[in-house]
């Protein structure tokens, strides 16, 4: 297996959890058929399901339903809709569209014949849009009916000039659900497949790396699979399984990892349009679900949220994803009869994954030693200043020893040269950023988490945060330098400067911008001017208003001391402002609130 390497799992004491080892083997023995059927994507995945289990529920959502018959007959109409607007082996078509039966059916058509489908974040507004568009090149786009006024939002900036076409509205003029029903949904010819192989790309997925711009990650059919196939032997999916699905399916986890899991197992996958905690144990019962995919802030919302009748009432077995955060762990697993949780690390892009399936609580794994000489990981010791690894007399980056904070990196290479595939972004700049050369060896090359780790004892992972400017908020990257731009281009605004800040009980950190005015400054006006700018989550939660910013060479350290002081009005003589979830309004930050929002009683 390539692309992912290991993870957590844990389960109360009436539980019984399979042996480690054998979840490890299942996950390779799985994975090892990848490279023996070079021309298998995953869509043929889906037809041999559609042959030995026509009828089974593939995909549900609350208006619809497809078996895999249903299914494979989807994915083949978006494969020959692909052909005929004349979208060749390599060419981009970018998709924006809410979760849904058809966004899985058509990036598996589109790129079942050479297409490369660019997962656009919904949420994404005006420029920050159009340049996730511009950096996908694309020639067509497929564009839910209902998010046409956000694209139109963003053509003024766009640099290119795709063809529109529009999903779940038959009136318009280019309707793809209209193209879609002329076309024939049987097998696809030997002529039709059009060579493509586990080499070739298949995706586009964005993430805000550690700064800048969200970048676009190349996503090969050979991860697709991997990361299928992998979940699915280490979760020990079986048809039987039902996967509940409420995270956003433009990113990898809620669009990739979680429905392809059950699918590469002949299961079905349960697709919600968002998380909502109200409705999630209704859900979960309903819909008769046996996993669900999780990141750390729902299930800390979930905690959170008033007693639910449907909450005890659920046939789980597992629940399965990232950032479950040690101080709620076990509290969640005990208040919804959790059995078992497997938390894994990975990123969109990255080399290695970890997954502790001893069941570690707060640890995010471990690599085992069967799998330790494949996927070679390691930690590396940085300058606090800069940022940078730390290297020896000789050259080279120096490990970091037990219990000791450090960047996670991961060797690239193949599995059989003792490493793991990097596959890069659109952009060859961007990704060179990302490789560390010369690392402990003359001519080694190691990707770059621009993740913060340290080990245990026990050789157990456990996250300390992101390194740079970037932070992590409502389960979403946040890129501080596009936050300062919109900032920065709001009228009265001088200068400005964003970090993260932590809030009490919250997972990730809330973006608050310390900021210049004059005169011409109108608070009242600054949320209307972010909306068309940024999407929610990297709005500022908090606004500082300083006399001056120092833009020196120790800006840096300057920026860690206003972090570090946080939102607090006791503590700071700055005029503070909050975004009141309640009226979308900043007002003004005082004690009563600070005191509020540290207990918990209000949530931002």
């Amino acid at each position: 297996m390539n692309d992912m390497t290991t993870g957590v799992i844990t389960q109360p004491k009436a539980a019984r959890a399979p042996s480690t080892s054998k979840i490890w083997l299942k996950a390779i023995e799985l994975t090892a058929r990848i490279e023996t059927l070079p021309g298998r994507l995953f869509a043929d995945v889906i037809d041999d399901w559609a042959q030995r289990q026509p009828d089974r529920v593939a995909l549900v959502a609350d208006d619809a339903a497809l078996n895999y018959e249903g299914l494979s007959k989807r994915i083949n109409r978006y494969a020959r809709w692909a052909r005929a607007v004349g979208v060749d082996r390599g060419d981009t078509v970018a998709l924006i569209m809410p979760n849904g039966i058809d966004y899985v059916a058509a990036w598996l058509g589109i790129s079942r014949v050479g297409g490369v489908v660019a997962l656009i974040n919904t949420k994404l507004v005006g420029q920050s849009l159009a340049h996730c568009i511009d950096v996908a090149k694309p020639s067509h786009i497929i564009v839910a009916h209902e998010l046409t006024e956000m694209l139109d939002g963003a053509s003024p900036y766009l640099k290119t000039s795709p063809t529109i076409w529009v999903h779940g509205d038959a009136r318009r003029e280019r309707a793809i659900d209209v193209a879609l029903a002329a076309l024939a949904d049987g097998p696809l010819a030997p002529d039709e497949h059009g060579n493509v192989s586990i080499d070739d790309r298949a995706l586009l997925i964005y993430t805000s790396g550690t700064t800048g711009l969200p970048k676009a990650a190349s996503i090969g059919h050979r991860r697709i699979l991997n990361w299928g196939f992998w979940f699915a032997g280490l979760t020990g999916a079986t048809p039987e399984d039902r996967l509940y699905d409420c995270l956003p399916l433009f990113h990898s986890v809620g669009g990739i990892v979680a429905p392809c899991s059950m699918l590469a197992a002949g299961g079905s996958a349960v697709i919600a349009e968002k998380f909502s905690a109200s409705n999630f144990w209704p859900d979960i019962v309903r819909h008769d679900c046996t996993l669900f995919q999780y990141i750390g802030e729902l299930c800390r919302y979930l905690l959170k949220a008033p007693p639910s009748e449907y909450e005890n009432r659920h046939r789980l077995r597992l629940v399965c994803g990232n950032g479950l955060r040690g101080d709620i762990w076990e509290d969640f697993q005990a208040r919804f009869a959790i059995p078992r949780i497997l938390e894994f690390y990975a990123a969109t892009e990255g080399n290695f994954s970890l997954f502790n399936v001893e069941g570690q609580a707060g640890a995010i794994g471990r690599i085992p030693p069967l799998l330790a000489h494949r996927f070679p990981a390691s930690l590396v010791k940085l300058d606090p200043g800069t940022g940078a690894p730390l290297r020896n007399e000789e050259g080279f980056c120096i490990a970091c020893a037990r219990g000791e904070a450090g960047e996670a990196i991961g060797r690239i290479g193949t599995a059989d040269e003792g490493g793991g595939r990097f596959e890069g972004y659109t952009d060859a700049g961007e990704t060179e950023k990302k490789i560390l050369r010369d690392v402990f060896a003359k001519g080694d090359a190691w990707f770059r988490t621009g993740d913060l780790m340290r080990l245990d004892d026990k050789a157990f992972f456990h996250f300390v945060d992101r390194i740079g400017d970037t932070f992590r908020w409502k389960g979403e990257n946040v890129a501080t330098s596009e936050v300062n731009d919109a900032v920065r281009d709001f009228t009265g605004v001088i200068d400005a400067t964003t970090y993260g800040v932590s809030i009490p009980g919250a997972d990730g950190r809330a973006g608050m911008s310390a900021i210049v005015v004059n005169e011409g400054f109108d608070i009242a006006a600054l949320p209307a001017h972010l909306a068309q700018r940024l999407p929610v989550y990297a709005r500022p939660v908090f606004i500082r208003i300083s006399c001056e910013i120092d833009a020196t060479e120790t800006f840096k350290q300057k920026k860690g001391d206003l972090a570090r002081e946080g939102f607090d009005p006791g503590a700071i003589s700055d005029p503070l402002l909050m975004l009141d979830p309640k009226s979308d309004a900043y007002v003004a930050l005082d004690s009563e609130v600070y005191a509020q929002i540290v207990d918990g009683t209000m949530r931002l």
